[in-house]
């Protein structure tokens, strides 16, 4: 059930909490969190389970918490060998309560802030739309023999998902049926478009400079008008009005937001940050620089346009995106060009390796292969490390991890993938 290699837009697996050390401490530290432990004690049936599942839960004993719209799963260890598969389910609000919640949340700035700063405004939760779990709202199930409503495993795993909503308010979102990219997304349009009737409500400001007509009429020519200061930051793109037939809107967003960006990189520092890329090369960073990319259906037909018009298949570009977010230009160029590095830093990663009591990995070019042929190095032009891993008996290999100048830091955070025997 707790499987992160899952996740997406609307899953999302959080690792189990450490005991606490200090017991009786209290369990939420935000208001929004103290609210979801309100809903579950005041409908409680018998505070003596309460108390023993929030024991459980200051021991640790609630294991990874897996989230999607509407439930909250997890595994809870109680008195019997076997662990007690437990549920909690929160109705999802329809589409009518997540457009007044969008429209409060872009009605003020700060809202759309404070959400990305992991806050819950007191103003948008009072919005008129039930965010909050009150009385009897949260309805929990567990595999044990206990009727108490809630058992001491269901009451554990609340007091944990608690926790969880302090850290990020997106989890309480994502429980009532909306994942944060999808819900910054529509806020992102929706203030988007607010902003463009309201440079249409307002007088156009006079431009700077003299009137053509004047300046045809006048003998000679004049000097040109200073140019305008740079702005701070691109602007975002207008919000781009649907028409049946026309182009995909996800896309062109897409296009005009790395427009704007690219432009105002050129006005302030003189020069193209992509401008010396190849078609292919753009096409991977384009794909790679929204989070997720996919992963949803929109996302995914971007993918396939993509690959169309470079001319490779989707499950290349896939690989090569997450080359790209593993080193940019210079991981790209590891995944797909071979070469045969001079002696030095390649020769001595072996006796690293063998020192951190690890195996002697297979030379070939400019790659290190662990002899069981599930994990991989490869020494990069910039003189950096990258870790490829792959299914043991597969030539499929995939980047994983951070680059290091040390082998062996590259191997870091790959789990057993490297180990020893």
């Amino acid at each position: 059930m707790a499987a992160p290699g899952r996740d997406g837009e609307l899953r999302r697996t959080f690792p189990a909490f450490e005991s606490r050390a200090a017991a009786g401490e209290e369990i939420a530290g935000t208001w929004w969190g103290n609210a979801w432990v309100t809903a579950l004690e005041a409908a409680a049936l018998d505070p003596k389970r309460l108390a023993r599942g929030r024991g459980y839960a200051e021991q640790g004993s609630v294991d990874a918490i897996t989230v999607t719209p509407g439930l909250v799963l997890a595994y809870v260890q109680g008195s019997r060998p076997r662990p007690y598969r437990v549920q909690v389910r929160l109705r999802t609000l329809d589409d009518t309560d997540w457009e007044r919640f969008l429209d409060a949340a872009a009605e003020r700035p700060g809202h759309i802030a404070a959400l990305l700063d992991k806050e819950l405004p007191h103003s948008l939760a009072d919005c008129g739309v039930p965010l909050l779990p009150g009385p009897g709202d949260l309805a929990p199930q567990c595999s044990c023999p206990d009727s108490g409503h809630p058992c001491k495993h269901a009451a554990a795993l609340c007091y944990q998902t608690a926790r969880l909503l302090d850290a990020d308010p997106f989890v309480l979102l994502l429980l009532r049926g909306r994942g944060e990219r999808e819900l910054l997304d529509a806020l992102s349009r929706l203030s988007a478009a607010r902003a463009a009737r309201a440079a249409q409500d307002r007088p156009a400001a006079p431009l700077p400079g003299v009137r053509a007509s004047d300046a045809w009429a006048a003998p000679g020519t004049g000097p040109l008008p200073p140019p305008l200061p740079a702005p701070p930051h691109p602007a975002q793109p207008p919000a781009y009005p649907a028409v049946p037939g026309g182009p995909d809107l996800f896309a062109l967003d897409q296009l005009a937001t790395d427009a704007a960006a690219r432009a105002h990189a050129l006005l302030t520092t003189g020069r193209d940050p992509v401008g010396e890329l190849t078609l292919w090369q753009d096409a991977v960073r384009l794909a790679a620089a929204r989070p997720g990319s996919g992963l949803t259906a929109t996302t995914r037909a971007m993918y396939a346009t993509l690959a169309t018009a470079t001319g490779r298949t989707t499950a290349d570009l896939a690989r090569a995106v997450a080359a790209w977010r593993q080193g940019g230009p210079a991981g790209l160029a590891v995944l797909e060009e071979a070469w045969d590095p001079p002696a030095g830093r390649f020769d001595r990663a072996r006796p690293l390796l063998l020192a951190a009591d690890l195996p002697a990995f297979r030379p070939r070019r400019n790659t290190l292969t662990h002899p069981r042929g599930h994990t991989q190095l490869r020494l990069g032009r910039d003189g950096l490390w990258y870790a490829y891993e792959s299914e043991p008996g597969r030539d499929d290999w995939w980047p994983r991890g951070t680059p290091d100048l040390d082998p062996v830091g590259a191997l870091t955070g790959l789990g057993g993938s490297a180990d020893a025997h």
